[in-house]
């Protein structure tokens, strides 16, 4: 089934099962809000699934549904860890600053703990108050898991993954190498984060979803022109089982945590890239300058899966960049 969150004036939202086609909806009364349903799932997601096979059943059913409405699925979430499970993307941040690559970076997934307390819609803009921070995109999957106990191994964590959805991890490249160098890791360099309209359970993804991966192109769009189309599925080091795993060794995760994938990332270069860091590394390995400039007020980044038959699965990610004023 499919899900996703409407705004309605309170902090969390309106909870709604949306149609395969992502035309229509039913709000749903109990549980109302996501985080209610992934504290409850095992009595939730029956009802949840009764309204979704009605919406199915009867197509006079719902109203009509519009992403634009949509907070992000969880719009505040317990615990947001962001991986960078494609290591390959890594290498190249390192190989572009003429840095080794630590061997360990193959055998344990890098994590850090992102803000999770103000998430932003599909649809809101991407406000901010310089252009000059070096404003980049981050087109992701992650999960949505339940409670998963402290030491759980990777096997006993597959069960645990509630829902999938798409990101946009903003970044602001400019403020990284101050913050980095402090050693205490990200904070104002990643501003709110963007998650697609809808979040669906595993079983939606059908074969596409295998060994803890979703094995589809994920599509971005600059300013109306493909920029990517990596393969979720292919070059992932880590698969989300082992990813929930490393959040899990010391520490239980609560339902409604959030795991990410990390920049999505192929070796093959023909696929583009997921944000323009990476397109940015490749510019100063092969001809020693970046050209692509990161974004600019007014800019527009798209990000978007699609089924084999070209059907949105998750709904877009459509954000324009503004300046923020007070």
């Amino acid at each position: 089934m499919k899900l996703a969150t409407l705004k309605d004036g309170a902090r969390d939202g309106q909870l709604v099962v949306v149609s395969r086609d992502l035309t229509r909806c039913l709000r749903s009364e109990n549980p109302q809000t996501m985080q209610a349903a992934m504290d409850n799932w095992m009595s939730a997601a029956p009802e949840l699934a009764r309204l979704s096979d009605r919406l199915h059943s009867d197509t006079e059913v719902g109203a009509t549904f519009d992403p634009k409405q949509c907070e992000a699925p969880l719009p505040r979430a317990y615990q947001w860890a962001d991986a960078s499970a494609f290591v390959n993307h890594m290498e190249l941040v390192r190989k572009a600053r003429g840095a080794e690559m630590p061997p360990e970076f193959w055998t344990e997934p890098l994590m850090y703990q992102g803000a999770s307390d103000d998430f932003i819609g599909p649809c809101d803009p991407i406000e901010l108050a310089s252009e000059n921070w070096g404003i980049d995109f981050e087109s992701e999957v992650a999960v949505i898991t339940g409670d998963v106990p402290m030491g759980s191994n990777p096997e006993e964590c597959e069960p645990h993954i509630r829902l999938l959805m798409l990101v946009n991890d903003v970044s602001l490249r400019g403020l990284v190498p101050r913050e980095l160098a402090k050693g205490f890791g990200f904070f104002q360099s990643k501003p709110a984060t963007a998650f697609s309209p809808v979040a669906l359970t595993p079983d939606e993804l059908g074969e596409a979803w295998q060994d803890g991966k979703v094995h589809l192109p994920l599509e971005t769009r600059l300013n109306g022109k493909v920029f990517g189309q990596p393969n979720a599925g292919v070059d992932m080091t880590f698969n989300f089982f082992q990813l929930v795993a490393h959040a899990v060794k010391s520490r239980n995760l609560r339902a409604g945590a959030i795991v990410g994938s990390g920049t999505v990332s192929n070796v093959d270069r023909s696929v583009g890239s997921s944000c323009l860091a990476e397109r940015r590394m490749l510019e100063t390995i092969s001809d020693g300058k970046p050209t692509t400039p990161f974004m600019s007020f007014g800019d527009r980044v798209r990000i978007e899966m699609f089924n084999e038959s070209g059907s949105s699965l998750f709904g877009a990610i459509d954000q324009q960049v503004q300046p923020y004023r007070k």
